[in-house]
């Protein structure tokens, strides 16, 4: 290939991007749902032909991208490329083919061209409702989380399957947000679609074929030359977390060859009987991000990339088998890095950051009046984060969610979806651990019911128990707690209750520190006080 041709494949390559960063946008900006709107969880990306992921939007979280890569050939497999015609869109949110729990919503649209299938589209969201218990860490199978929705379609020739659209509205508490978020999946897909054959009628390419193969091979090489740069060898971590009832072990080995990078979860802790539990396609996509992002972060992430990383793992809590419960999968899953991070710390000393709050700490509320008053019921979800651990040479960010990657969810959206009131939404003094860099501060939120109303709400909350650590002499970060504001605890999963009258007080954990406290300088110490960041002798 000469270098002109070179030069023109990367400009289309970009373009490619461009075309599912405007996919993206798409879902972000026809959403009902805040947490799709306003936080951004959610994943688009276009796929060759065969299945291979060959560009996703920047927009979007790793859990979703990650998972959505391998979940398209499922697709393929079941619907059968016989069966495919323009203006299909097919759906699911089985979370072994999926992204790992009922509530997110799988799309993919296949593309056509002149009457030939050239590629798909594909997108994921988070939607606020799919009946059973409530999005929530109770329930004892999967079928108790919610209605079901095998790979099936959503429209086939352009025609939406309306007996679908009359289940999913006999089934969920919030019809009109779910159906709507359903019709911003597909909009999404036909927007991509539509950008790709504007795009393939300018360059004059007939297909995705040779611009795939430029990409998938160019990635290749450069992954493949950066596995070479590792040391190799096998390290081993592990690292114990809330659980439900039970503290529950994650063990990581991560095996560096020339030829790629393994992570083995043997010696994990069993899978739990309650909704805490991880498919191995979500455990699989956090594991390769978090090696991703200290291997390769600038090397596109697609089908090539993801390759050079295998994921092993006996039926465990990271490995859960049908039929077990896992509507809070991410609440383990984004622990997944950092025990992933505390093995490559061994190999590679020196890079690697301290540990972090790393699971968010989503709150799904359940608002009502109180009985005899008047007001409105609805399904409230917010998402929020604690701190991230202290990297080598830099403190961690405060109030940040990694590794999922979504946005704040502002005050003001969430408290319009339903009768609550937030208080209070701070930075946690003293919550970042000590070290020459200090963690990320955790933060302190304050709910209440609005006047009148009562609420119920789902508690999916870790680092309790066990506060994230530090690293090469660094202080641990604050442990997470949940309260009352009358001072009553209250448990880190579970729906529990906040009557009228009182608030729920969240204070969300901190980063680990890095390095030796007394190595910090003593302008970080008094900035540090000056911000409010710390109050104590030392930050």
């Amino acid at each position: 290939m000469s270098q002109i041709d070179e030069i023109r494949m990367q400009v289309m390559w970009n373009r490619l991007v461009s075309v599912v960063e405007e996919q993206a946008l798409t879902l972000l900006r026809t959403a009902f749902s805040t947490s799709v709107r306003e936080a951004g969880d959610l994943s688009a990306g276009v796929y060759n032909a065969g299945g291979d992921m060959l560009a996703q939007a920047v927009t979007g979280t790793p859990g979703h991208v990650n998972t959505m890569a391998e979940a398209v050939r499922h697709f393929i497999d079941e619907i059968t490329l016989d069966n495919m015609y323009p203006g299909d869109t097919y759906v699911t949110n089985d979370p072994w083919k999926g992204t790992g729990h009922l509530h997110d919503i799988t799309m993919v649209t296949p593309s056509f061209r002149d009457g030939r299938l050239v590629g798909f589209f594909a997108c994921t969201a988070h939607v606020v409702d799919v009946g059973g218990r409530g999005f929530g860490a109770d329930g004892k199978s999967v079928y108790e989380e919610g209605i079901q929705i095998p790979i099936m379609k959503f429209a086939e020739r352009g025609q939406v399957n309306q007996d679908l659209i009359r289940i999913l509205r006999a089934n969920v508490r919030e019809p009109n947000q779910v159906i709507g978020d359903f019709y911003s999946l597909a909009a999404c897909n036909d927007v991509g679609h539509r950008r790709l054959m504007e795009m393939l009628t300018e360059v004059g390419l007939p297909d995705l074929e040779s611009l795939g193969a430029f990409i998938l091979t160019h990635t290749h090489a450069a992954i493949m030359a950066r596995i070479a740069g590792l040391p190799q060898g096998t390290w081993s971590n592990d690292m114990m977390t809330d659980g439900y009832d039970d503290p529950i072990r994650l063990a990581a080995a991560v095996t560096i060859a020339r030829d790629g990078v393994n992570v083995d979860f043997s010696g994990s802790s069993p899978a739990s009987r309650w909704g805490i539990n991880v498919p191995l396609i979500y455990t699989k996509a956090y594991a390769c991000y978090a090696i991703k992002c200290i291997v390769a972060p600038d090397i596109p992430n697609n089908a090539a990339s993801l390759a050079a990383f295998s994921v092993t793992s006996p039926p465990n809590v990271l490995n859960a088998q049908r039929p077990a419960p896992v509507s809070v999968r991410h609440v383990i899953g984004h622990l997944v890095p950092d025990v992933v991070l505390g093995a490559l710390a061994q190999a590679l000393p020196g890079q690697i950051l301290a540990e972090g709050a790393g699971a968010l700490w989503n709150v799904h509320i359940s608002a009502r009046p109180v009985e005899g008053q008047p007001g409105r019921r609805a399904e409230v979800l917010m998402f929020n984060s604690g701190g991230m651990g202290a990297r080598p040479g830099l403190d961690g960010l405060s109030a940040t969610a990694f590794p999922s990657g979504v946005h704040t969810m502002p005050i003001e959206a969430t408290e319009h979806t339903g009768p609550i009131v937030i208080w209070r939404k701070e930075l946690r003094p003293d919550s970042g651990g000590a070290g020459r860099y200090r963690g990320g501060l955790g933060q302190v939120i304050e709910i209440a019911p609005a006047e009148g109303h009562e609420f119920d709400f789902s508690a999916m909350f870790d680092r309790v128990t066990a506060a994230p650590r530090g690293r090469n002499g660094g202080a641990p970060g604050a442990a997470g707690q949940v309260a009352l504001d009358d001072g009553t605890p209250l448990r880190p999963k579970g729906w529990q209750h906040v009557p009228a009258g009182r608030r729920l007080v969240l204070n969300l954990p901190g980063g680990g520190g890095y390095g030796d406290p007394a190595e910090r300088s003593a302008d970080a110490i008094e900035l540090d006080r000056l911000r409010g960041y710390a109050t104590g002798e030392a930050s």
